[in-house]
């Protein structure tokens, strides 16, 4: 661990734990509104569920290419990557895999059926202005794969006051970025707004020689990505509001399979929701949404061609009925996934019709929520989740949080149909979760510490000799075998002091397969993040660090990932009340190390952008 800790140990003595946003400003957290933890808009301090958001502006601050790279800093999270932006990305929540958490885009549900989970690359960073990440399981609220978490996404919107924006950049590897908006309404009954980016760089080559010869190529690996997003919104009446959300991305970029061809993949995203929102009555708020959301993947490799299409359909009708400071909620959804590829056998559809029964109740020092769902899949049948949840005031600005809930994760197509692997027959994984934390906000100082402990059974694992049932499988198959343990500590702060923020994040787990007594491949025991940040009138200069001890590439953890540590200096000036100028230096020490085994990361790289109209 001292590999990585050199670099920070300072920081470390003066600012441990210290919050996981990036913001040049402490937020206020009675001011901030949550949607994801509940399916309902709820003042931060009355979440039970553990959450962190990332604002607009702590998003443009960050002069990320990428919402892997903005997520790696926040606590409960590691990455992988297989090279630059652009390139094939895991998000692991809690020590959860990419396809036991759930990513929404606008409400919309989004993801690969084939390999499970988001494709993060093809999501536009330059489209989105909010995040909210929601940690432990929602399956009672969500339905399939949120063990580990939700993370929602919230596209660029219009408010109350007509605005236009700009942003250019440029940086390290002949990265250019482009971004221009306008935003407004009418009187506030009508409101648009509409985003076009795009984004590119030469990058830099993904493998290292000691990936072989099926896989080095020594040419840079580089990217463009095109993106547009779009929202409408129309208040009839005080009673009923109509809109609808799109947002489109296609990202071309070079990958390495060998040395002697230009190997290249093409994602496109496409996501678009119609809503209707309406006040059936003084105290219940009805909506319906109408979604559609595509994930396409093509590829161009020295090993042949291939494509992989997933297109989700569906709707959803919620209804909230207040009582008091109490809601009762019940959601009705039906969602039905096509999956097109040119691999035989695992084209095909399923679809799934979900009901679910939620309540919350806040009273005096007492608030508490209590959900089930029912989701019923044409494939792997019927599954029930519940949760509850209680936590207490102590005091105005300290509480204390106790919940458990169930939840599961659908196995995908590839498990299930891919040749020589899949097996039909695969159920589903089972989770079970239990958690206490505490929690201290008092408008200057923001603490949190959550102990959780995540089990998983019927482990969807890659096992070689496959069991008798499928002995055909020469090779190894797709099992429900194993099961995994995915426990520990997360810790986090942020202070504002005068002109200074400080802020920071520590997570100590243990994510196990209890079956092999191994690791979980590319996850650590502990990982964090620390920054700090001074205003001085105009000017504000900051400095950020994320380090991680060492992980194991492999399920067996034989092939050990060396633990890092790389600091990020960040310095804005803000040049009139529209214009503002953002330079970035990441990777101050030129630090090598590895998020997937001979793979590189970048370098010790820069970034200059201009904005305007920032809001």
């Amino acid at each position: 661990m001292t590999q990585y800790c050199k670099p920070i140990c300072l920081a470390l003595a003066v600012a441990a734990c210290f919050s996981p946003s990036i913001s040049a400003q402490a937020q206020d957290s009675q001011a901030q509104v949550l949607v994801t933890a509940t399916r309902q808009p709820q003042v931060a301090k009355d979440v039970l569920a553990d959450n962190v958001v990332i604002t607009a502006e702590q998003i443009h601050l960050s002069g990320a290419t990428s919402i892997v790279d903005l997520l790696q800093q926040q606590r409960g999270i590691e990455i992988s990557r297989t090279g630059g932006a652009g390139s094939v990305s895991s998000v692991f929540i809690r020590g959860a895999a990419n396809s036991q958490s759930v990513v929404f885009v606008d409400g919309v549900r989004i993801g690969s059926s084939t390999t499970g989970g988001a494709t993060w690359s093809s999501i536009p960073l330059s489209q989105i202005e909010r995040i909210e990440i929601v940690y432990g399981p929602l399956s009672s609220l969500y339905g399939a794969d949120a063990m580990g978490g939700v993370i929602q996404l919230f596209t660029k919107k219009s408010g109350p006051q007509s605005r236009t924006s700009l942003n250019v950049g440029m940086g390290s590897n002949h990265l250019r970025k482009f971004e221009a908006g306008i935003f407004g309404s009418s009187a506030n009954d009508f409101q648009y707004s509409l985003n076009s980016a795009k984004e590119s760089s030469d990058g830099f080559s993904a493998s290292k020689p000691a990936s072989g010869a099926f896989t080095y190529n020594a040419d840079k690996d580089g990217y463009t990505q095109k993106s547009f997003n779009g929202n409408l919104a129309w208040k009839l009446n005080s009673a009923l509001t109509l809109g609808v959300n799109f947002v489109q991305s296609t990202l071309d970029v070079d990958f390495d399979a060998g040395p002697s061809y230009k190997d290249r993949g093409q994602q496109k995203f496409d996501n678009v929701a119609t809503y209707a929102k309406a006040k059936l009555a003084p105290n219940w708020n009805s909506s319906l949404q109408l979604s559609r959301n595509t994930d396409r993947v093509y590829t161009d490799a020295s090993y042949g061609k291939g494509n992989a299409d997933t297109k989700q359909r569906g709707w959803t009708w919620q209804n909230d009925v207040s009582f008091g400071k109490d809601v009762l909620q019940f959601v009705f959804e039906d969602r039905e996934e096509d999956v097109r590829t040119n691999t035989a056998g695992i084209s095909g559809k399923r679809d799934t019709q979900s009901y679910a029964l939620a309540y919350t109740m806040k009273q005096d020092a007492h608030l508490a929520s209590l959900s089930g769902r029912v989701d019923d899949s044409s494939q792997y049948g019927k599954h029930s989740t519940g949760s509850i949840a209680y936590g207490y005031k102590l005091s105005d600005v300290l509480r204390v949080n106790a919940s458990y809930g169930t939840s599961f994760r659908a196995p995908t197509f590839n498990e299930l149909y891919y040749p020589g692997f899949g097996v039909a027959s695969n159920r589903p994984e089972l989770g079970k979760n239990a958690e206490a934390g505490l929690f201290y906000d008092d408008n200057v100082w923001q603490l949190s510490a959550v102990y959780y402990q995540n089990k998983i059974t019927d482990l969807l694992v890659s096992t070689n000799p496959c069991p008798v049932e499928v002995a055909t499988h020469r090779y190894g198959c797709a099992y429900n075998v194993n099961k995994a343990t995915l426990s520990g500590f997360t810790l986090g702060a942020s202070a504002r002091l005068g002109q200074w923020n400080l802020r920071g994040t520590m997570d100590i787990q243990d994510p196990t397969d209890d079956t092999t007594g191994k690791r979980l491949a590319r996850r650590a025991k502990q990982h964090g993040s620390l920054g700090v940040d001074y205003r001085m009138g105009d000017l504000t200069l900051g400095a950020e660090s994320v380090f991680s001890g060492e992980r194991y590439d492999d399920p067996a953890n034989r092939n050990r990932l060396a633990g890092y540590g790389i600091v990020n200096l960040i310095a804005t000036y803000k040049l009139s009340t529209s214009w503002q100028l953002l330079a970035r230096w990441n990777n101050v020490a030129d630090k090598e190390y590895e998020l997937a085994r001979n793979y590189r990361t970048p370098e010790s790289n820069f970034y200059l952008g201009l904005s305007y109209g920032f809001k």
